[in-house]
């Protein structure tokens, strides 16, 4: 593991959640390719019609800390 890489991974995780997710956002961008414009309008289409059919259902779902616990546990079993 070269230096930089090794002062990014111990300094990262003192970063905001907000931060955190932004650089992972740029380090998965940075290797993932120009944008299909038609393929992130079929997923926003799709995001769209299952937030809708969520409220049709009345389903409000979990908030984040419940579901990152709940996926915690799961993941230190296996």
């Amino acid at each position: 593991m070269s230096r930089p890489l090794l002062v990014l991974t111990h300094e990262a995780p003192a970063l905001s959640d907000a931060n955190r997710l932004s650089l992972a956002a740029e380090l998965i961008n940075s290797v993932e390719g120009p944008d299909d414009e038609d393929w992130t309008q079929a997923w926003a289409d799709e995001l769209k019609r299952r937030g809708e059919a969520a409220d049709q259902r009345g389903d409000r779902g979990s908030p984040w800390p419940e579901v990152r616990e709940r996926l915690r546990k799961r993941l230190s079993e296996a």
